[in-house]
């Protein structure tokens, strides 16, 4: 791991990779380990099949990203299903009763259309940032289309729709129904899906080689999932802040949440006087502290008052899930563990630990006392940002009680908001043609906190008709077509 001095924050594309998956894993509402399992599949069903490298090269790639865009539909699976994570771990099961929220709503072809665009567009995006091959990106932007023309979003059939989409449904149909019902079940429904969702010799070559391909998957010695899944684009850097921003946009008042985190943190860290390495950590940690944020719910995140007590059991494993992200190894392990403390407290309340002060680093103090600080700073759907005195006496007063170390505290306010050096992603695909107005920067903003047109237009005294035009010429820029996927392109060129 290392910093790119044109500012970026480096890892390697596959580290960041498996932490999208992680991730996408968890919003799902799948085992942690399901996309690595799939690109394992797959990457057997493309040998099988005899497809060409740069083909076997895109399956693995596009199984690791598949649900990189879930994060990005949360809110909009929130709506229709109530439970964003259980009710897509109901969908990708197929159990019985999965759609009957959607039947209002025209069923899950139209409810789920809208949805599925979001998630394609920020996941084939997510590919091109970090540079994959267009292939990759392709099949992304194809993810849910299927053999028979019922797909979504754009009702693609046959031929139109590329090899690779077939290929990773395949396998994550086999990772996921046998897991869940028993392989002879499994090859059943697989068996039903033949000529809809994926071509009839698919179907029939899982019948023959599924128990084959599953018993090298569990076999006593777990698969050398890194020599299977490397390809020669994950060999090269990316920047972390990509982590941090497909993390924030679960919800969209969290926008630009993490990469708050790690500018504060890593300059509280310059504060007090901690080496260039220790800086870098706390930057990075603050990036991908809320890894386990997607395990929880939207509707748990935005509750007014307190939480019930099942639901804050769910906050509460946030850090938890974060320190298991780092446990698939790669650069982000150590970091990844800085980051669970996140919540910790010094008087032993915090969470998921309850660890007292003889358990704590300097690291982890200055990182939890980072992300209370931006948090306070930070508009929430029950609360406006809180003024900077206000937000100081709070903090110090947290400090006073013993959940808080006062040194830190202090040097966060005497540390000001200056960005740490890697805090703006600068890779290869910025586009340097993309200029945007002061007014169009406004609407921007605030499209990426979720804010509809109507409260735009009467916060920016601006008629509606005026907002819908601006909203269509940032869109047309950066080349998207929905707010999440403006977001997530605004917050990688440094527009947001």
């Amino acid at each position: 791991m290392q910093n790119i001095q044109a500012g970026g924050f480096a890892i390697r594309v596959f580290d960041a990779v498996k932490a999208l998956a992680f991730i996408g894993d968890l919003s799902m509402g799948q085992p942690t380990d399901h996309s690595l399992r799939t690109a394992w599949l797959a990457a057997r069903i493309a040998q099988a099949l005899g497809l060409d490298e740069p083909s076997r090269v895109a399956v693995v790639e596009a199984s690791l990203l598949r649900w990189s865009g879930c994060t990005a539909n949360a809110p909009g699976f929130a709506d229709v299903l109530g439970d964003d994570v259980a009710g897509r771990e109901a969908m990708l099961a197929q159990r019985p009763d999965w759609a009957e929220p959607l039947e209002p709503l025209g069923g899950a072809g139209v409810a789920l259309a809208p949805l599925a665009r979001i998630h394609c567009e920020v996941s084939s995006e997510v590919a091109r940032i970090i540079g994959l091959d267009v292939a990759t990106e392709t099949a992304l932007r194809h993810i849910f289309e299927t053999w028979d023309g019922r797909g979504i979003p754009d009702r693609l059939a046959g031929a139109a729709v590329p090899d690779t989409v077939f290929v990773v449904s395949l396998a994550g149909d086999v990772e996921i129904f046998s897991r869940v019902y028993g392989l002879e079940q499994a090859l059943k429904l697989i068996a039903q899906r033949a000529d809809a969702r994926y071509p009839a010799r698919l179907a029939a070559l899982a019948a023959a080689e599924a128990p084959r391909w599953l018993a090298g998957l569990e076999g006593a010695e777990a698969p050398p999932f890194d020599d299977v899944l490397m390809t020669p684009q994950m060999g090269k850097t990316t920047s972390a802040e990509l982590i941090a921003d497909i993390i924030d946009l679960k919800l969209p008042w969290m926008t630009g949440f993490s990469r708050a985190v790690a500018a504060a943190a890593a300059a509280c860290g310059a504060r007090l006087g901690l080496d260039a390495q220790a800086q870098d950590r706390l930057y990075c940690a603050g990036l991908i502290h809320g890894i386990g944020r997607a395990a929880v719910p939207n509707a748990v995140w935005n509750t007014r008052g307190r939480l019930p007590a099942a639901a804050w059991e769910k906050v509460r494993l946030v850090p938890y899930w974060t320190s298991r992200a780092g446990k698939q190894g790669g650069a982000l392990a150590q970091i990844a563990e800085l980051a669970s403390w996140a919540y910790e407290r010094l008087d032993g309340s915090g969470y998921f630990r309850g660890a007292g002060p003889e358990a704590f680093a300097q690291e982890a103090r200055i990182l939890g006392a980072s992300v209370a600080w931006v948090a306070l700073r930070s508009a929430r759907p029950w609360r406006e940002a809180l003024p900077l005195a206000e937000a100081q006496q709070l903090l110090l007063a947290e400090a006073q009680r013993g959940r808080f170390d006062g040194e830190v505290v202090h040097a966060l306010f005497d540390a000001g908001t200056a960005p740490h050096r890697g805090a703006r992603t600068r890779l290869q695909d910025e586009r340097p043609g993309v200029r945007i107005s002061a007014r169009e920067a406004d609407v921007l903003r605030a499209i990426s906190l979720g804010a509809s047109n109507k409260t735009i237009a009467r916060d920016l005294g601006l008629s509606p008709s005026t907002v819908r035009t601006h909203v269509e010429s940032v869109f047309r820029k950066l080349d998207c077509s929905s707010r999440a996927a403006a977001t997530l392109k605004a917050s990688t060129l440094g527009l947001l």
